[in-house]
């Protein structure tokens, strides 16, 4: 089993952006465990998704998963299996590009683990 919050979930997947403090967003190279891309914080910070949204559309970064604040992503064996969040509201995201060489973000079903009884 794999964990983690902010850098720790984005360090398995084979990239993902960082924005530190006064500077702007860039990619990170991480382990590889999973293919494409993740950026968590994607509603919480908010240089994160048009820094994202630029490195996918320029072709720095391979598309991949954009990642609310208290929104998860579950993955068996490298495929996504579901999304969950412990904040109403929270979402994930697929970020790629269409064929029109624009950044296409498509909306992924989120179950809100607070509904759960």
């Amino acid at each position: 089993m794999l964990a983690g919050l902010s850098a720790g979930s984005m360090c398995w997947f084979e990239e993902g952006p960082t924005d530190p403090l006064h500077a702007s967003v860039y990619k990170l190279n991480g382990l590889g465990f999973i293919e494409g891309s993740h950026c968590p914080h994607y509603d919480g910070e908010v240089h994160r998704r048009p820094g994202y949204h630029k490195l996918i559309s320029e072709g720095v970064m391979k598309p991949g998963y954009g990642v609310d604040d208290g929104a998860a992503l579950h993955f068996a064996d490298g495929v996504l299996l579901r999304t969950v969040s412990s904040r109403p509201g929270a979402k994930s995201h697929y970020v790629s590009i269409n064929d029109q060489q624009e950044v296409d973000e498509q909306v992924l079903d989120v179950l809100f683990l607070g509904e759960r009884v």
